[in-house]
């Protein structure tokens, strides 16, 4: 009975996290991590790093794959498959509605005006989340350097309009870090 409970109270919390949060999975990242390390305290803050870490690593929305590992963690493939379908179910609930009822519903005036606001309250919260994130970022030189170079590499990508991956600059930031720790693995031995 206790299996079930874990497992309801999973669906549940993130059925609403996918219900009431608008923008995407980087606008559901500072929710998750409320939830999942101030209210249950099922994680701690360095541990929700490193799995924001692996989500936005793997293929697939990095909101699900938050809700997916969180689930894993507290009941194993149970809890990630339960997890995982209380993140999606809101929104294909939503958007299946939407399609059976409406054909031009981006027309409506009132509607696309209302997402026009949304864009930009969408961009405050994933900038409040990056800020938050920031804060929490170890003092250490290494991550600094990469989150400038980071920063810098995407903006000259974008005002020169370039055509290079933001995967490959994140690969390229993954094989700094490798070296380093190697680098300073190899100094340790």
């Amino acid at each position: 009975m206790k299996a079930v409970k874990i497992l309801l109270e999973l669906f549940l919390m993130f059925a609403k996290i996918g219900l009431f949060t608008i923008g995407g999975g980087y606008a559901m990242i500072a929710i998750i991590e409320d939830a999942v390390v101030s209210q249950k305290k099922w994680m701690t803050h360095e541990e929700m790093m490193e799995l924001l870490v692996i989500a936005e690593s793997t293929p697939g929305p990095i909101a699900i794959n938050c809700a997916t590992y969180v689930g894993y963690r507290r009941k194993g493939i149970w809890g990630a498959a339960i997890s995982t379908l209380g993140m999606v179910t809101p929104s294909l609930v939503i958007i299946y509605t939407i399609s059976q009822f409406l054909d031009n519903f981006l027309e409506i005036g009132i509607i696309a005006s209302a997402f026009h606001g949304i864009k930009v309250g969408v961009g405050i919260v994933i900038i409040n989340a990056g800020l938050n994130m920031l804060k929490k970022v170890k003092k250490a030189a290494l991550p600094r350097v990469l989150m400038v170079f980071g920063l810098i590499a995407m903006l000259t990508v974008n005002f020169l309009s370039l055509n290079i991956s933001s995967i490959a600059l994140m690969l390229t930031a993954g094989l700094i870090s490798l070296a380093v720790f190697k680098v300073k693995g190899g100094m340790a031995e």
